[in-house]
C-alpha cells in the first residue's frame, strides 16, 4: 500500500489510477476500463439547465477554490456510507489544494454553499473526483461553470472515472483504457493553470 501523499497522488493521476475509501475504512488505488470522459468540444448542456443557469439574477455565485475545505468534506457526508472519501483523502486533497493541484468550483446562493465538484488538475487534464448539492441544480451549475474554465484555459481532458447516468446527460462517454491513457499521455506534455 502506497502512502498517500500528493506526490504519490500526481504521479498515480499520471498512470491513471486513482485512491477511493472503501467501505472498511481503507482507502486503496484503482483504475477504470472502460474509462468515463467529459468531452470539452461536445460538452452538452440541458435546455432546462441552460435556461436556469441564464435567470437574472443568476441563480448562483460561482466561485472558484473558496472553501475547498467545505467542498470536498460537503462531497463526503452526501455518501451516506461515507465512503469513497474517507478523513485520509481529505487531508491528503486539503494538501493538494495547499500546493495548487486540487481545486473546488463551488455555487453559493444566499451566501451559503449550496452545491460544488472538486478535483485535480495536472498538465491539460483535469480529474473530476466528485460533486454535491445542498439546492438543486447547484452542483450542475457547477459543472457547467467548470467545463467554461477548462475550455478557455484549453484543457484537453476531463477525467469522470466513470460515465453515469447523471454525467452521461451532460455528453459523458466510456472510452477503452488504452485510448484514455493515450490521450492522457497527451494532455501531460501540456502546461495549463486552473486558478
Amino acid at each position: 500500500m502506497l502512502a498517500l501523499t500528493p506526490e504519490t497522488i500526481l504521479s498515480a493521476y499520471a498512470q491513471g489510477v486513482f485512491p477511493m475509501t472503501d467501505s472498511d475504512g481503507q482507502t486503496r488505488w484503482y483504475t477504470a476500463d472502460p474509462r468515463g470522459i467529459l468531452p470539452l468540444d461536445t460538452f452538452h448542456v440541458p435546455r432546462t439547465l441552460a435556461q436556469f443557469i441564464r435567470r437574472k439574477p443568476p441563480p448562483f455565485d460561482i466561485r472558484i477554490n473558496s472553501d475547498f475545505s467545505a467542498t470536498i468534506r460537503s462531497c463526503m457526508e452526501q455518501r451516506a456510507d461515507h465512503t469513497w472519501i474517507g478523513p485520509q483523502i481529505i487531508d491528503a486533497y486539503l494538501e493538494l489544494h495547499q500546493l495548487g493541484f486540487a481545486h473546488s468550483v463551488e455555487a453559493w446562493h444566499q451566501g451559503r454553499l449550496a452545491g460544488g465538484l472538486y478535483g485535480v488538475s495536472l498538465g491539460a487534464a483535469f480529474f473530476g473526483e466528485s460533486m454535491f448539492h445542498h439546492i438543486s441544480n447547484a452542483s450542475k451549475a457547477a459543472l457547467v461553470a467548470l467545463v467554461a474554465r477548462l475550455r478557455q484555459r484549453r484543457f484537453e481532458l476531463l477525467d469522470t472515472q466513470a460515465a453515469t447516468p447523471h454525467l452521461q446527460r451532460f455528453g459523458c462517454l466510456e472510452i477503452p483504457a488504452a485510448d484514455y491513457l493515450a490521450r492522457l499521455k497527451k494532455a501531460l506534455t501540456q502546461q495549463r493553470r486552473f486558478d
